[in-house]
């Protein structure tokens, strides 16, 4: 096979990236038991349901006591929690129920802390994990943690229970123990890390730290060098930055300054850990397990530092260029760089510290105590009453625009303290003398996920707003009357009053640092129940989760966020979808054959949506997936050959974002080329349940897209699916009519499928696109049919790596019979066919048993695959048997018909497949069908076939009264149906005819058994279409409506007497449905029909040439009147004369043979068996012989013999 190619070079703005494999070493073990050795003061619970239930009891396996901690209430307030002793290694957790009872926890949540406050829950995909506990009291159900966790407590938080009995739990934790030295930055002090020698020129670098801080900005590590070189991580607004320079070239026509940023909300005061592992200019920078991988601009590989590296700020020197960058306050541990343990060398006095006022080596906790919010939370606090000041200052973090921070009932109006669109928003309604309402606002786009501050003080009439403490930003009013404090506050929401304004919601998010009436609220004393009350909140803790972190909007979307989800914005991309993960409208595009758009590019393909850089990984950045996407200031390109022959050659490109400042391009489209199609059309043929193709495991990314094209003519089969212990993907057809995908999403199993309205197993190419990605899974067929269901929030991590894949089904299951081809999997295709070479049952190319032997099913019979060879689908063939060859016919007697009806869902079977009726709408109009019948008969006249209509539109099949058959056509535009009469044949001879009228418009053709085809033209006053097709009448018509009256009255009685066989309009086979029971079609029988091989199949003598045929007739003489003729005597003794000499002839002949037979059985003194054709003897003349000899037409009609002439 040969193709056109083309190349097409883009020369734009960018360069090359290639990526290195972070290093890895394996952990030693660490699966202590870390709860049992402990004392029981270590135990502490929400509190206990008596004496014997306390949390002490709570160790796995123990029956002492009540055999396990219940708490006094069973609801979602209750906790347990273990203090470890020092901060621990956790990795793995084991619980029970209590012993021998009807209490057991069967859902949970895992808080941690180094301290007994500031909870930080586990996370796992991005969200609060939820655990699964148990089902019983006694079964331990172990779960290992995707990420050991560091801490010294962890908190159990109970969320389902047992519904025999109440919360019941016994635990385990297992892990090791934690040694790292810790160093507290006070905002002042540096560790200066100096070097062994003056200068520091390195080709490969690691760098580690852990970190925790409440600060969101501050210089975690510098070092530079005096060539330009330099390295710098640090704070930016609570997100990590990492900037560094391996050197510019001269004039700085090249610049080497490299900066990229990693997590957000870095500030929650828990450890974060960072590695920075560099090999030329190869990056991996990876956060809390999170990595990015980048290449560095430039030229330069290595990085010069003089001097030192400065841990927690800038040097004095670098200060000059760096001003205004604040020093790093919190806590570090664990700094190691290329192999130096910098904090064991500060605890060891080897680095200057001169910079600390007080080194320590312990880490001061945090002393906020925040409350987190969800949609349904609601905190209540008391305050002054009957005050002329109101004082409330709070912060607070979140990610909605709207929602309730404060309400407060005054006592006359309310007042109410919120965000709107990102804005403080203060709303007073003061009801003293008449009802005053007054709005102020302040702040924009607070609902960035950062702390953010409110202070709020109303006196002397009036009210003063001020947000993160920026006088600026202070918003004074008037208030025109005095109010007076209600004594209560509602932080987080409120119970709603008739007067007062709803926001659009409930405050969801953090808030901390409460002062009301200028005092800081003890929110530990409200944990205890001494202040307030509080509903569904979690107190000391805030469990704000960034979900724009890691970005998952993929060819750089922009992402945003509510605090249940995230969207992206594709606009700009060139992409589309829930992760800008499909191919939308770029804004540059080639045209190719038949003026179609094309937006893929060289080495690359259609849906790929990567260009060549991006399928082999070495993009210039790592958030785009073609080199021109970065936009960067040095001349790069994304090249390679166009390979797909459909859409060539390359008729026009087209560049539409040509008004960027700043921006240049060039567009090269190289000369055509030969070159082979291998991985469009890359295939593989399946011919065995067993086999399959059996590929290694690939990656699955955030977002995974599979497609491939299939042709089948099976109902169902395995396409592709892998069975791993943890991951599950599997694609099959169903039904023939159905595409089913499921997979493992985490613990959850998600279906998708996909009803084509036409048949899948009609040996056509069907192409199948399936999609999964954070947000949802798509699945498509043949580009138009499509299902889409949103994925799970949890689960998506654990789908890192699938096991083997395998195209095809396993052993066991019901395999693929049939071609499969462009297998693409992530952008990369599979080599179907060299795999196929060296396995058995699959076979190179597209092949099967129905390309060798598809022409053994006759008469429009289908072949479909099987396992161990092919049958032949009979159903849109009047015939039966293996090979549909077998004639299906009925012997009618007098007065038996048969009716098949188009249903008004069922006509257009007439045009298409029957066994698709779902995709009927209307009642079928003809202007083109094909009748095919065979029949015998010794009966005229008679309706062999009628084709009624709900119009006055009809066609008939009829033997006159001399046998002649006539066929009439009522199409509409004529005063009388138009007639074909075939006078000068009796077809009434008892003797099997077959018919077959075609028509095509105004073209008539009519064949009678084996002679040459006849055609006949409608006239042209006639109508061509045949409208509103009702029913299909065999033997006999009976019907209400209009009918011909010349067919009633000449034809119809007292019906055909006979056989009928093999009766097929276009696809629709009447008689065949009437004779099988097992067929569900709209066929009624009136009268007695007995299923008969009466039907003959058509003569194996080749046509007759009409210049030889005595019976040819022509055309043009079709439409004459009927008139009976007389045979002479003279040529009717002259007849009998013949045959009686025949007779003579044949019976002497047949006695000379009876005498040499019998003397030859009894020479041999046994029997002898012949196998000549019985009855040929008995025929009128040679052709009557050769269809008696026909063991298909050994039946008769009437056993007694009749005379017939010609």
């Amino acid at each position: 096979m040969s193709t056109l190619a083309a190349m097409l070079l883009l020369l734009v703005t960018c360069f090359t990236i290639s990526t290195s494999e972070g290093a890895s070493s394996a952990s030693r073990k660490c699966e202590d038991s870390l709860v049992t050795p402990l004392p029981n003061k270590f135990f502490h619970g929400s509190s206990e349901y008596g004496r014997g239930y306390g949390a002490a009891f709570a160790k796995l396996n123990r029956i002492q006591g009540a055999g396990g901690w219940s708490p006094l209430d069973t609801d979602r307030y209750q906790w347990l929690q273990v203090d470890l002793g020092s901060r621990k290694q956790v990795v793995s957790i084991a619980t029970q129920g209590r012993h021998r009872s009807s209490d057991w926890t069967s859902q949970y949540r895992l808080l941690y802390s180094d301290t007994p406050n500031n909870w930080r829950p586990y996370l796992k995909d991005g969200n609060i994990w939820t655990f699964k506990g148990n089902n019983n009291s006694d079964n331990v159900v172990r779960e290992d943690l995707q990420h050991a966790i560091v801490a010294r407590y962890i908190r159990f938080i109970p969320l389902h229970w047992s519904q025999k009995g109440r919360i019941g739990l016994r635990l385990e934790l297992y892990g090791c123990s934690h040694w790292a030295d810790v160093i507290s930055f006070d905002g002042h002090s540096i560790i200066s890390y100096r070097f062994r020698s003056k200068k520091m020129k390195t080709l490969k670098d690691v760098i580690s730290l852990k970190l925790k801080t409440t600060a969101r900005d501050g210089v975690l590590l510098y070092g530079e060098g005096q060539q330009g070189d330099y390295i710098l991580l640090e704070l930016r607004r609570a997100t990590m930055k990492l900037s560094i320079n391996l050197g510019s070239s001269q004039y700085n026509l090249i610049q080497g300054h490299t900066s990229v940023t990693s997590g957000s909300l870095l500030d929650d005061g828990h450890w974060h850990s960072v590695v920075i592992e560099r090999y030329r200019r190869n990056i991996n920078f990876t956060l809390d397990h999170h990595t990015h991988q980048f290449r560095t601009n430039g030229e330069f590989e290595h990085l010069d530092l003089d001097y030192e590296l400065t841990f927690g700020g800038l040097s004095e020197s670098a200060k000059m260029s760096f001003g205004g960058k604040e020093n790093f306050v919190g806590c570090m541990e664990g700094i190691t760089y290329n192999g130096d343990n910098i904090t064991n060398l500060v605890r060891r006095k080897k680095v200057d510290t001169s910079s600390f006022r007080n080194l320590t080596f312990t880490c001061a906790e945090s002393s906020s105590f925040p409350v987190y919010f969800n949609s349904t939370s609601l905190l209540r606090l008391p305050g002054q009453r009957d005050s002329d000041v109101l004082s409330v200052s709070l912060s607070f973090r979140t990610w909605n625009p709207s929602g309730v921070l404060m309400f407060t009932q005054l006592a006359k109006g309310w007042l109410e303290l919120g965000l709107i669109d990102g804005k403080v928003t203060v709303y007073i309604n003061v009801t003293q003398k008449r009802s005053t309402h007054i709005d102020i606002s302040s702040g924009l786009g607070l609902n960035d996920g950062q702390w953010h501050s409110v202070h709020l003080n109303a006196l002397d009439n009036y009210a003063m707003l001020t947000v993160d403490g920026d006088e600026a930003s202070t918003v004074r009013t008037a208030i025109p009357a005095q109010i007076k404090t209600g004594g209560t506050y509602y932080f987080g929401g409120y119970v709603s009053h008739t007067d007062s304004r709803s926001l659009q919601r409930s405050f969801q998010g953090c808030i901390q640092m409460i002062h009301i009436d200028d005092h800081l609220v003890d929110l530990q004393a409200l944990e205890e129940g001494h202040i307030g009350t509080f509903e569904n909140v979690s107190l000391d803790m805030c469990a704000i989760i960034d979900r724009c972190v890691p970005n998952h909007c993929e060819h750089g979307g922009k992402c945003s966020q509510t605090w249940d989800t995230f969207s992206c914005n594709c606009s700009g991309t060139g992409y589309s979808g829930a992760t800008c993960h499909t191919y939308g409208s770029p804004f540059t595009w080639w045209v190719g054959r038949d003026n179609k758009r094309h937006f893929y590019w060289g080495g690359s393909g259609p849906g790929i949506q990567k260009c060549a850089c991006g399928i082999e990984n070495n993009c210039t950045s790592s958030k785009h997936y073609c080199n021109c996407d970065a936009d960067l200031r040095t001349w790069k390109e994304d090249a390679g050959l166009l390979v797909y022959k459909d859409h060539l050659p390359v008729n026009k490109v087209v560049v539409g974002d040509t008004s960027r400042a700043g921006s240049e391009g060039k567009l090269t489209v190289g000369p055509l080329k030969c070159k082979g199609d291998r991985n469009f059309w890359n295939a593989a043929s399946f011919t065995s349940p067993a086999s399959s193709l059996h590929f290694k495991s690939f990656r699955s990314e955030t977002s995974t897209d599979i497609s491939f094209y299939f042709k089948t003519s099976s109902n169902h089969g395995v396409l592709l699916e892998n069975l791993g212990a943890s991951n599950f993907l599997h694609i099959e057809i169903r039904g023939g009519s159905m595409v089913l995908l499921s997979f493992d999403f985490g613990r959850n199993r998600m279906e998708l499928t996909v009803h084509s309205p036409k048949p899948l197993n009609d040996d056509q190419w069907h192409r199948v696109e399936a999609e999964k990605n954070i947000k949802e899974a798509v699945l498509q067929l043949d580009g138009q049919y499509r299902e889409v269901k949103a994925t799970p929030p949890l689960g998506h991590t654990e789908l890192e790596f699938y096991s083997d894949l395998y195209i095809g089904a396993l052993s066991g299951q019901r395999g693929f019979l049939g071609c499969m081809r462009a297998l693409k999997i992530n952008g990369i295709f599979f080599n179907l066919e060299e795999r196929a070479k060296v396995t058995p049952g699959v076979k190179p190319g597209c092949q099967g048993h129905c390309s060798s032997y598809n022409m053994h099913c006759r008469n429009g019979g289908k072949c479909v695959e099987q396992y161990n060879g092919y049958s032949c689908d009979c159903s849109l063939s009047a015939y039966d048997g293996p090979f549909c060859t077998d004639d299906v016919g009925g012997y009618f007697e007098a007065g038996t018909l048969v009716r098949y009806d188009f249903l008004t869902d069922h006509g257009a079977s007439l045009l298409g497949d029957p066994r698709s009726f779902s995709d009927v709408g209307n009642l079928v109009n003809l202007t083109q069908e094909e009748l095919v019948f065979s029949f015998s008969t010794y009966s005229a006249p008679s309706i062999l076939v009628y084709i009624s209509s709900r119009s006055q539109d009809y066609m008939a099949v009829v033997l006159r009264h001399n046998g002649s058959l006539q066929v009439r056509y009522s199409l509409g535009g004529l005063a009388e149906p138009y007639t074909i009469d075939i006078d000068h044949r009796n077809m009434a001879n008892g003797q099997p005819h077959s018919v077959n009228i075609t028509r095509n418009l105004r073209k008539i053709q009519l064949q009678l058994d084996h002679y040459t085809t006849s055609t006949y033209m409608l006239p042209k006053a006639s109508e061509t279409q045949f409208n509103l097709v009702k029913s299909i009448f065999l033997g006999k018509v009976f019907e209400t409506g209009q009918i011909d009256p010349i067919l009633i009255e000449r034809y119809n009685s007292p019906g055909f007497v006979g056989c009928l066989s093999r009766v097929q309009l276009n696809n629709v086979a009447p008689l065949k449905a009437a004779l099988r029971s097992g067929m569900k079609a709209p066929v009624s029988i009136l009268g007695i029909l007995v299923q008969s091989n009466c039907g003959a199949s058509p003569l194996t003598i080749p046509p007759i040439q009409p210049a030889n045929d005595i019976w040819q007739i022509d055309a043009g003489s079709a439409l004459f009147s009927f008139k009976d003729e007389k045979i002479g005597a003279d040529a009717v003794h002259h007849n009998l004369a013949v045959i009686g000499g025949t007779i003579s002839l044949v019976i002497l002949s047949v006695l000379c043979i009876l005498v040499f037979v019998i003397r030859h059985m009894f020479r041999h003194k046994g029997s002898y068996h012949t196998n000549e054709a019985k009855g040929a003897e008995s025929a009128n003349c040679a052709d009557a012989a050769i269809i008696v000899n026909d063991p298909a037409f050994t039946e008769t009609i009437d056993e007694s013999k009749k005379e017939w002439f010609i």
